[in-house]
């Protein structure tokens, strides 16, 4: 029997490690659940959890924005001001505090001033990174505030760095926070906004070893430092000004960039998608995978973990006070696109796997919460892993949606210790852990336990030791499945959403449940 010992990469490591040991072969006829042990203990607390863990990141990319978000004013899609009113409803209800827009790749390509002004005289232009599609600029600034508004969010803009210069970010700037009498302020005015938005985040750029002009990152940290000198925020508003970090595991980029421009960042993105051939180029099928397949992807999504402490690590040596944040503002799962839909347009299905790599993440990204302060989706409606997808007047709550959904009480809890012992299992050529775990205490006091039973088909018999919190009564809410691939489609009832769990019981200070295969529990114990 192979064994295998998974230290915790958490900065105070033996608080929350996960020990995985033994293991179990695909397709073994077995007489009992798996069996897995912890313990939870309510000190020493770690960092509170930001709420801006669960932030979004929305593109003008395929029908994210047009048709996603924006359906104008004139449209039978029930909006205010053109913002269908649905999406606002379903983001609202799940607390979403951050929304990162324009881009990713067409944020380097974009000009403010196209999206303001009556939207009839703006110009239409192509958008040359997405399948050449034609880009109105119905929804620009104005759009954009109006929807972070109405969902209760705040503004994460990003700037044009690549083909723009330091002036016309600061014209864009003062446009949306002035509250002066200079020129842009009076613009935004006649344009039908009087007050100054609050922009709390400003990306300096996006991808800059990539789309955002492919150079190296000592040219960006001098670039870095020439834009954020020419960033003159009013007073009360500075905003956290976020430096281009890494893809997937390149620490050097992140050494280059902070040893050349860490006296003026704030945070350092990171960005990691996951697919199960470790290659987005390289795709496979959103529904309609194997045992393999789901195998693989979540391998592929573990190494968040990895990426994420060896960035911390060398960010560390800069800054060993955790003052820069790492924000990880791109993230989620990447397949083939749907049958008949655009491959530039990046539209996908969305199953319960989903929601499952969802939670792994979120697990990852609360044992990081020191220097993990941001995490954004990418992305929000009818892109990659999308919340939300929408066809005409119809909309549609995806796996992952309820994910969110779920893990909201997490949002601004203490973090807690939470030791789990669980099997490793093969899942046909493919080692994983068969379990992922997450623990805080919320605001209100309640103590929060996330566990994903990871194995495609086997149950997990749990105990946990709670006996150090005093525990008197517990809730809990599951998402699960039959099928690997389940999912929500228009035209039908939700086939997978939450719903109570009653197989949890306390019994002398442990609380003891079996966990259906494939699924995700979250508990709340007072």
């Amino acid at each position: 029997m192979r064994h295998r010992l998974s230290i915790s990469v958490n900065p105070w490591r033996y608080l929350a490690g996960i020990v995985l040991s033994g293991c179990l072969m695909a397709g073994a006829v077995l007489a009992e659940p798996l069996r897995a042990s912890g313990v939870l203990m309510p000190e020493p607390s770690g960092p509170v959890i930001s709420r801006y863990l669960f932030g979004q990141f929305s593109e003008h990319l395929g029908r994210g924005i047009y048709e996603g978000i924006w359906v104008g004013p004139d449209s039978r899609v029930p909006n205010v001001r053109g913002i269908r009113s649905d999406v606002v409803g379903a983001l609202k209800a799940i607390h979403v505090p951050v929304v990162r827009w324009p881009g990713g790749c067409f944020a380097d390509e974009y000009n403010w001033r196209d999206g303001i002004g009556p939207r009839a005289k703006r110009p239409a232009r192509k958008n040359n990174w997405w399948a050449g599609s034609p880009e109105t600029n119905a929804f620009g600034t104005h759009e954009y505030f109006d929807f972070v508004e109405q969902i209760g969010a705040d503004a994460y803009v990003s700037m044009n760095v690549g083909a723009s210069t330091p002036t016309e970010m600061r014209h864009w700037i003062e446009y949306m926070t002035s509250d002066g009498e200079d020129a842009l302020a009076q613009e935004r005015r006649r344009n039908g906004r009087d007050k100054p938005w609050p922009v709390k985040f400003i990306g300096i750029g996006n991808e800059y070893w990539g789309c955002g002009g492919k150079m190296t990152p000592q040219q960006y940290g001098r670039d870095f430092m020439r834009f954020t000198a020419f960033y003159h925020p009013q007073p009360g508003q500075a905003a956290t000004r976020v430096a281009v970090g890494a893809k997937n595991g390149l620490t050097e980029w992140t050494d280059a960039v902070m040893g050349e421009a860490l006296e003026n960042m704030d945070a350092l993105s990171l960005h990691y998608y996951t697919s199960p051939t470790g290659n987005v180029d390289v795709t496979k099928p959103a529904t309609g995978f194997d045992a393999q397949d789901w195998a693989d992807t979540f391998v592929q999504t573990l190494k968040m973990e990895d990426y994420i402490t060896a960035h911390s690590r060398v960010m560390d040596t800069h800054d060993p006070q955790k003052r820069v944040a790492l924000f990880i503002d791109e993230w989620g799962t990447w397949y083939t696109v749907e049958p008949g839909t655009d491959p530039g347009h990046l539209y996908q299905q969305n199953s319960l796997r989903d929601a499952l790599v969802a939670a792994v993440n979120f697990d990852i990204f609360i044992r990081h919460a020191d220097r993990v302060r941001m995490a954004n989706i990418a992305q929000t409606v009818n892109v990659l892993q999308s919340l939300i997808l929408t066809r005409g007047p119809q909309m549609v709550l995806t796996p992952t949606y309820y994910a969110y959904q779920m893990y909201m009480p997490f949002q601004e809890a203490t973090v807690l210790p939470l030791r789990l012992a669980a099997p490793e299992i093969k899942v046909g050529t493919t080692w994983m852990p068969s379990l992922s775990g997450a623990a805080a205490r919320a605001t209100n006091g309640d103590y929060l336990v996330a566990l994903s039973n990871l194995s495609p088909q086997e149950a997990v018999e749990m105990r946990l030791d709670l006996r150090d919190l005093r525990v008197q009564t517990l809730s809990a809410q599951i998402l699960t499945a039959e099928a690997m691939d389940a999912h929500n489609d228009f035209g039908r009832a939700d086939t997978v959403k939450p719903h109570p769990f009653d197989g949890a019981r306390l019994e002398d200070g442990y609380l003891v449940l079996t966990q259906p295969a494939k699924s995700l529990i979250v508990l709340t114990l007072k």
